[in-house]
């Protein structure tokens, strides 16, 4: 059990990690000041890709609620998340978005009656408090509509995550199928809004369009997929904990692509948002294997079930017939016969003077009747 928690948590990591690794992407590979052009390619095209591929769209209600959980994992998501960026610094929208986990606690408790512990509280807070070392600088500064739409995100973030969780998936639709559903659907909300505020660049290079390929085929595509199945193995709280990641791998990979300095701070930072990640995937899988030892033995597994023969053997009164398969379950390797004599033992010295005879089992042959005693039956 503890094993597998920590395989799908180390590959449901991967997830935020891909992510991290947008604002490199859109930086060096991407046209400038396009970031929801950005998104919209990032979510479209995959989103369609899959669709196409599984043959297969929602049915009756799950139309609604796959709109829902575009909106929110996808498309309103970006959007707010865009927002930010350009209201505020890229430390304080990363630590504004980073209080997700907080919202998943909540959340959970009221949609999915999950019980708030002390190490849920203590990651959020280790967690938040790393992504504040790791990104705030000197040039951090505030402002009332940047701090709302990353609130905002985050909590989109969040209840998609914990929808996800709640309604699961359609049965008999494929994990890629699915997770093509909300990209398409977020993708469709994103468009409009880009063309009317963005527009399309003038020029598209061929490194333009391997930042597009990446962003699109790795970083959703993929990355979504595997971000739906962890929410769908592991507690929602421990999947948005895994999304800490996600700043954590923006700044190693700033530091060893565009040469930004790390401080002493900033390694404090990482340290504890590792923590908060190994807290939350030892944890869950303390609890799993409680869980699982709180199950017991399924009825059966000793190989004597409880109302087994023994137990009807023990409750049977003296000289009654044996239960249906006791004689099977009791019999000595000789069989039935050998456990059942064919004549009649000498009755005992205190016994009476003619014993009444052994009752028929199965497998013996039943005594021979007297000529009388089939007349009368006869004509009765």
């Amino acid at each position: 059990m503890k094993q597998r928690v920590g395989l799908d948590s180390a590959l449901t990591v991967l997830a935020p990690v891909v992510w991290g690794s947008t604002y490199l992407v859109t930086t060096q590979l991407l046209p400038p000041d396009r970031p929801l052009l950005a998104a919209a390619v990032r979510a479209l095209p995959g989103g369609l890709i899959l669709t196409l591929a599984g043959r297969q769209l929602p049915q009756g209600h799950w139309w609604w609620r796959i709109l829902v959980l575009g909106a929110l994992n996808i498309g309103v998501f970006f959007y707010l998340l865009f927002v930010a960026a350009y209201h505020l610094p890229g430390g304080v929208a990363a630590l504004v978005g980073s209080v997700q986990p907080v919202f998943v606690l909540l959340l959970s408790a009221l949609l999915l009656r999950t019980a708030i512990r002390g190490w849920q509280v203590w990651a959020c807070v280790l967690g938040t408090a790393g992504v504040g070392m790791l990104v705030l600088g000197p040039e951090a500064g505030l402002d009332t509509i940047g701090v709302v739409a990353g609130l905002g995100g985050a909590v989109c973030m969040a209840s998609g995550i914990v929808l996800t969780k709640h309604w699961g998936r359609p049965p008999g639709v494929g994990l890629l199928t699915f997770t093509g559903w909300q990209l398409a659907a977020g993708g469709l909300l994103i468009a409009p809004v880009t063309l009317l505020g963005e527009g399309l660049p003038d020029r598209v290079t061929w490194t333009n369009l391997a930042g597009f390929a990446y962003l699109s085929l790795v970083g959703a595509l993929l990355a979504y997929a595997v971000w739906f199945r962890g929410i769908e193995r592991l507690p929602a709280l421990t999947v948005s904990l895994l999304g800490f990641a996600s700043p954590l791998a923006a700044t190693i990979l700033g530091f060893l692509f565009l040469r930004e300095g790390l401080t002493l701070i900033q390694g404090a930072g990482a340290v504890a948002v590792v923590t908060a990640v190994l807290l939350a995937q030892r944890s869950t899988a303390r609890e799993a294997r409680v869980a699982g030892g709180a199950a017991g033995p399924s009825p059966g597994s000793t190989g004597v079930p409880p109302d087994g023969p023994v137990a009807t053997a023990a409750t049977a009164p003296p000289g009654s017939p044996p239960a249906a398969g006791a004689a099977t379950a009791t019999a000595p390797p000789d069989g039935p016969t050998a456990a059942a004599p064919t004549h009649p033992l000498p009755p005992p010295e205190a016994g009476p003077a003619h014993p009444a005879p052994p009752p028929t089992e199965a497998g013996t042959r039943p005594a021979a009747q007297s000529p009388r005693q089939t007349t009368e039956r006869e004509q009765s």
